[in-house]
């Protein structure tokens, strides 16, 4: 059996078996990436030594007959704005490029305690900004489902490195739909939890009141997992809520007899008729699955591009202040004075987004123009999160499409940023109301080349084990196989 093929339920029966040890499966995955990251490019940098050190204890763990932990052996990625001590955390810029984390987020340790082995660092945006992974300072991510195209963004790394079977779980970040985007474009699934629900800790910041970690798996038992294992308080983060955590797995029943399933009207407009069709077939299938199926509406919904890429800007423009060419990053070696050393070295440092994201929100925050943007931004929001929580007064979960394109070519909207953000328009809603969601797949468009459709499912606040519930339904319903 092909350990890179497998879930983390069936590597841990491996292990448990001894079918195979821990280092044999650790190398497994290596080799693979070895053979096929020059085509996908998925990772920005590799972590041998660790992982084989970390799958040497699991192994020796097993061998003293401990209890094994449900991650033990299981290879992970992390995404480049994800602190990992000892190993590079570029954020995909350049400004970054030799810069090694002095200690490991909140999210990597839990991860790494339960014996899960880190294998990779992911391209990702650069700073998390963009929806394809073209804007990655060093190269472009490619699409295992489809060479040519695009693996979204701006997780695009975490998540082909799940879909070309580089490791079996991945960890992401999500600010306006940068995990669950590139589930749906790669096939795997993608989870962004409630905000607050997993630590920050450890995370580069591109915009705080809105970036979430979160999962990518084969599938939603993968997901569960790992996020069952993250989330938690942290004293480190002071966003991060103080809630106990559900059994997410032990939740997956596969019975959503019952479950009201709300289809928003807004979600249908400008859908590209493939995917629209294999969302419908979803929601049949939840139909068949005893599922009360309703129209809802989300009024606010034509406004949210428009409030993300303001607020999102705005912190954007003052979290990354800071890299400024003085106490770490990168530093232009010619210049004349202070400011030019700072202007230079920003200006050579960072990427035509992450430049274009500054100056957006530093003009939204600019004095005359901060009640007109910023202030009227934060007032929106306020109105989508209620468009939501008012709507999960008549139904228990909101069923879209994550995406209203499937993948894309490579350069085929980077020149066309506007284009680039609307790709966002299903899933910014949910990062803006700070609700947690799911991409799942959701068949292929039935014209070739068959490109993945994801299917976005979304919760009220705090509530992911009903979200993680209904989506595992689907999942054993064969809705990830639609045709």
């Amino acid at each position: 059996m092909d350990p890179t093929a497998l879930t983390t339920s069936q590597i841990h029966e491996m292990l448990k078996s001894r079918q195979a040890s821990a280092v044999e499966i650790a190398k497994s995955h290596f080799a693979r990436i070895e053979a096929m990251d020059k085509q996908v490019r998925a990772c920005l940098s590799l972590t041998p030594e660790r992982a084989l050190a970390q799958a040497k204890r699991v192994d020796a763990a097993i061998a003293a007959g401990d209890t094994l932990s449900p991650l033990a052996g299981v290879p992970l990625a992390v995404k480049d704005v994800i602190m990992t001590r000892g190993a590079r955390t570029t954020c995909g810029s350049r400004i970054l490029e030799n810069f090694v984390a002095p200690y490991d987020a909140t999210a990597v340790q839990r991860l790494e305690r339960a014996g899960a082995v880190i294998v990779a660092k992911t391209n990702c945006d650069e700073f998390a900004m963009g929806s394809s992974t073209e804007n990655s300072g060093y190269f472009p991510t490619h699409n295992p489902c489809d060479l040519e195209r695009v693996p979204g963004g701006s997780s695009g790394g975490s998540a082909a490195a799940v879909s070309a079977k580089f490791v079996t779980v991945a960890l992401g970040t999500d600010t306006g739909g940068s995990i669950r985007q590139p589930a749906a474009f790669c096939d795997v699934v993608g989870m962004m939890g409630t905000y607050g629900r997993v630590s920050r800790y450890g995370l580069v910041a591109f915009a705080s009141s809105l970036d979430h970690i979160g999962p990518f798996g084969r599938t939603v038992c993968d997901v569960a997992l790992v996020l069952q294992t993250i989330a938690g308080a942290d004293p480190l983060d002071s966003t991060c809520a103080v809630l106990p955590v559900e059994d997410y797995v032990g939740g997956l029943t596969g019975d959503v007899r019952g479950i009201r399933v709300g289809v928003p009207t807004e979600y249908l407009r400008g859908l590209n008729p493939e995917i629209g069709a294999n969302i419908q077939k979803g929601i049949d299938r939840f139909k068949g699955l005893g599922c009360d199926i309703m129209p809802i509406t989300l009024p606010h919904t034509d406004y949210a591009i428009a409030c993300y890429y303001v607020i999102a800007t705005a912190e954007a423009s003052s979290n990354l202040a800071r890299y400024d060419g003085v106490r770490y990053g990168y530093r232009s070696s010619q210049y004349d004075n202070l400011t030019d050393m700072y202007r230079k070295s920003r200006d050579h440092g960072f990427g035509a987004e992450v430049k274009r994201r500054i100056m957006l929100g530093t003009y939204v925050l600019s004095s005359g123009y901060y009640d007109a943007y910023y202030l009227k931004a934060q007032k929106v929001r306020t109105l989508i999160t209620r468009d939501f929580v008012e709507a999960f007064d008549d139904v228990d979960v909101i069923v879209t499409p994550t995406s209203p394109i499937p993948p894309f070519k490579l350069g085929e909207k980077v020149d066309d940023p506007l284009q680039m953000y609307l790709a966002d328009i299903y899933t910014v809603t949910a990062s803006l109301a700070g609700i947690p969601g799911i991409s799942v797949p959701c068949g292929k468009t039935p014209s070739a080349p068959h490109l993945p459709v994801g299917m976005q499912i979304l919760a009220k606040h705090f509530d992911e084990a009903r979200l993680l519930r209904v989506a595992d339904a689907f999942e054993k319903a064969g809705g990830f196989h639609i045709t």
